[in-house]
């Protein structure tokens, strides 16, 4: 078994979380950066991250890491780089996305096409070929300058991993479900406890819940760049992975997660997406204003994404939607709240202060995810028979 680096993209401030996931698969942290954690693994680790990891964007395969402040030190640095032994003659490779932060070199389209010259450079003297076919699999190569530092590496996933496969059908302004997933992980929710999602769109939310209720892994049944690799990776690797990620799947449990919305087409979307996940049993999705939100029991979560009023004429009926979310947690005894919103005035129109405040980028929308804490459930008593 080989032994890589791979670099695993996460929403900026969900580090943590990612990370968690990560020493939970049982594999080593040796890096952990703004939007991005790096961890020690062979080719099982690489099947493994892509189909289990909840809260990544993708998973990539460092090739390697030097100083480049010129265009020659990035050439000279891309051509040291082994690609011979990621990329077989026949493999198509091209760089796909290149970015520059706080460098000297700073013209993506430049540092593209140097790169990708450097390589054909390396390859033809190592395969002894002044042409390349390109007409096997696919090596998309993203390079990252920080302050300087080059960072190479080869994108195993191919489309981003929020693209769980289950999502055709979009409410406006969807949260992905990956940053879904990092929330609700950001969160004490567990499975015996109360979810309900007042705004839940297309149903991201209970569906990402439901989902790590049942143990489903969200790249269970969607396809991965590296299942082609087959020179570094067996394919049969893939199999047994899928295969130890079904094996884990238990849909016979009892939750109690609920989604609500307004909008009766938009629930009859979100249905159709938690079918599609196949978590629909374990869902109750349900026409319904949230100032009509209440609930009998104690100790739930509302973990949510309200309307943000980016629309102007929307804003207008911001804080009277906002008072009514303030005015149904009210009435939930020991709830918990956790909202994800670029409202600034939030808090004022819930009419309490949130416990805790995270910024969080969704997409390039500036937003806050407010916790409002409730209390512990208390311990379940243990009777213990007298001895006669």
């Amino acid at each position: 078994m080989s032994s890589f680096d791979l670099v695993v993209p996460c929403h900026f401030g969900m580090e943590a979380v990612t990370k968690r996931e990560i020493y939970d698969l049982g594999y080593e942290i040796t890096r952990v950066e703004d939007g991005r954690v790096t961890f020690a693994g062979d080719e099982e680790a690489l099947c493994r991250a892509n189909i289990f990891l909840r809260s990544a964007e993708r998973v990539l395969l460092q090739v390697g890491r030097f100083t480049a402040t010129t265009f020659d030190e990035l050439f000279e640095g891309i051509r040291a780089l082994p690609w011979e032994e990621y990329i077989p003659k026949d493999g198509k490779f091209w760089v796909t996305k290149a970015s520059s932060i706080k460098s000297k070199l700073f013209s993506p389209s430049d540092i593209q096409s140097i790169a990708k010259k450097a390589m054909v450079e390396r390859m033809k003297q190592s395969y002894r070929l002044d042409w390349f076919p390109e007409d096997g699999a696919a090596y998309p190569v993203r390079i990252f300058l920080l302050k300087d530092e080059v960072m190479v590496t080869i994108d195993t996933s191919g489309e981003s991993l929020h693209k769980r496969g289950y999502r055709l059908l979009s409410s406006r302004a969807p949260l992905t479900e990956t940053l879904a997933a990092a929330l609700i992980l950001l969160t004490p929710w567990k499975r015996d406890r109360i979810l309900v999602d007042p705004f839940c769109g297309s149903g991201t939310f209970p569906i990402e819940a439901a989902m790590m209720a049942a143990n489903i892994a969200p790249g269970m049944d969607r396809e991965f760049t590296a299942e082609k690799w087959t020179n570094l990776i067996p394919r049969q690797l893939w199999y047994e992975t899928v295969e130890e990620a079904r094996e884990l799947v238990d849909t016979d449990i009892e939750v109690d997660i609920q989604g609500y919305d307004i909008d009766a087409e938009v629930v009859k979307a979100a249905r159709e997406n938690a079918r599609r996940a196949g978590v629909d049993g374990l869902i109750h999705f349900q026409q319904r204003a949230v100032a009509d939100l209440h609930h009998p029991k104690r100790y739930g979560f509302l973990i949510t994404n309200p309307p943000y009023g980016e629309r102007l004429e929307d804003k207008e009926n911001l804080p009277r939607l906002y008072r009514q979310i303030g005015e149904a947690y009210e009435g939930l005894k020991d709830w918990s709240l956790y909202m994800i919103t670029s409202y600034e005035d939030a808090e004022r129109y819930i009419g309490r202060k949130a416990d805790k405040n995270r910024k969080i980028y969704n997409g390039m929308i500036r937003t806050y995810f407010y916790q409002f804490m409730g209390p512990k459930p208390p311990k379940p008593v243990i009777r213990r028979e007298r001895q006669q």
